[in-house]
């Protein structure tokens, strides 16, 4: 078994002013006729540096791997994010986090993802409160994440619906009022690596998240 937490983000990369260091990291570039590695660049839209803030702001730090698949415009492809995966899996990930979420459902991707989960890596992906789900969050054994306003940065809620395995705060903080899905699931990748012990598959990790939750059932609206 795993002694610690080998996380890989599957997002926008990483700016230059962060903290973070990645033990590896790649890019994934979609040519249309394959998916080509490259070097990373800037974080050009941030958004991969604020999801890396949030996860790695565990009081045990986990070791982090860095697949960048999109920038500023948040376009990738399946083929993309399905070469990051694999990529992850080569690097020993045992958690692959993707705030992230694609509208269609390719058989590359599905594949990618169902190698994950049979490894046993932890797989967390972002799905809207409402809509359909994206993949690869509606895939079978993936921990989907959404956004819970009850949820303050160390809280999550147990929604044990088709749409969200659990919820977990919208915001980069408690006092952000912008954010959604892709904050909340980083919340819930950064719970996991706080409370959940390295090498634990999908069943033993929801068992053991699913007590810890402040809030259990859907979030009722008041108005």
């Amino acid at each position: 078994m795993p002694d610690h937490w080998r996380v890989a983000l599957i997002d926008s990369g990483l700016n230059c002013e962060s903290a973070a260091r990645p033990i590896a990291a790649s890019r994934f570039m979609d040519t249309g006729t394959g998916v080509v590695m490259a070097p990373i660049v800037a974080d050009a839209g941030g958004h991969g540096t604020r999801i890396a803030a949030i996860v790695l702001s565990a009081p045990a730090v986990p070791d982090l791997l860095l697949a960048q698949v999109f920038d500023h415009s948040r376009a990738t492809t399946a083929a993309a994010v399905a070469a990051a995966v694999r990529w992850a899996l080569a690097q020993r990930a045992n958690l692959i986090h993707m705030s992230l979420g694609l509208r269609d459902d390719r058989a590359t991707l599905a594949g990618a993802v169902a190698q994950a989960v049979a490894s046993g890596c932890l797989v967390v992906a972002s799905t809207p409160a409402r809509g359909p789900t994206p993949y690869p969050a509606r895939y079978p054994e993936v921990i989907r994440a959404s956004a819970d306003a009850r949820c303050a940065p160390d809280d999550i809620s147990a929604l044990n619906t088709a749409q969200a395995c659990f919820g977990a705060c919208p915001g980069i903080d408690a006092g952000a009022r912008a954010g959604g899905a892709s904050f909340a699931a980083a919340h819930l990748t950064r719970f996991i690596v706080t409370h959940v012990g390295p090498g634990a598959d999908f069943a033993a990790a929801c068992a053991r998240l699913a007590p810890l939750a402040r809030f259990h059932g859907i979030e009722r609206r008041t108005h």
